[in-house]
């Protein structure tokens, strides 16, 4: 595949600044392929963009509203998930809605880049499902500062949004069971004994949503 001429526009959707800067610098060294376009949580959408990139941390692809919200976006000539999560059901719903890429976050960043220029050029693109691994590197998200790593950060982010141990589950498409190793796991590296000192720890270290991006996505004009 021949690379575009001009730099592929990307807008970057996450509702934690963190994960979303985390992600800018990670594409800063290829800036020469792709430009992201930052956007302001509190304005409407107003640029068109050749890729919208779905971090799908905290907001998980489950909620296939924010897949069709983007799609009808005019502003967005393609739509990609990128995501830890290879569910064969997950995949499959992203497809049906008209989803144009859904790749893994263990990409390697020029293998991203590769995937987001092929996006733009008509391709439809979809990372082979592997077993859970580590994000690629330079990715950032909340808590990594604090030992946590990128799938206790999203369960911590969760429980702070008030989600329950089912909806955790439900929505990271892991057992129950999972979900409660991960949260030991979390209590024991912030040294937090219950649910509330969790939430607490939580707002104070980043973990409450940054804001809720997906709605400047819904004005069509």
């Amino acid at each position: 595949m021949t690379a575009p001429s001009v730099p592929v526009r990307i807008a970057l959707i996450d509702d934690y600044d963190v994960v979303v800067y985390g992600l800018a610098h990670m594409l800063e060294p290829f800036r020469d392929r792709v430009e992201v376009v930052e956007l302001d949580v509190n304005e409407p959408v107003s640029v068109d963009v050749d890729v919208a990139l779905y971090d799908t941390f905290a907001q998980p692809e489950s909620d296939r509203y924010d897949f069709r919200t983007l799609l009808e976006n005019p502003h967005a000539s393609r739509v990609v998930i990128y995501t830890w999560s290879f569910d064969p059901g997950l995949v499959a719903a992203a497809r049906r809605h008209g989803v144009h890429g859904y790749l893994a976050k263990s990409l390697p960043a020029g293998h991203l880049v590769d995937a987001l220029e092929a996006v733009h050029g008509g391709e439809i693109v979809v990372s082979v499902p592997q077993r859970r691994v580590n994000s690629a590197p330079g990715l950032d998200w909340p808590g990594r500062d604090h030992g946590l790593t990128d799938r206790e950060s999203e369960i911590l982010a969760l429980i702070t949004q008030g989600r329950s141990n089912a909806e955790i589950a439900s929505l990271s498409y892991l057992s129950p069971n999972t979900v409660k190793s991960y949260i030991r796991a979390i209590y024991r590296k912030i040294g937090a004994g219950s649910r509330t000192q969790a939430v607490l720890w939580g707002v104070n270290h980043g973990f409450a949503p940054s804001g809720h991006r997906i709605d400047n996505w819904q004005a069509l004009g």
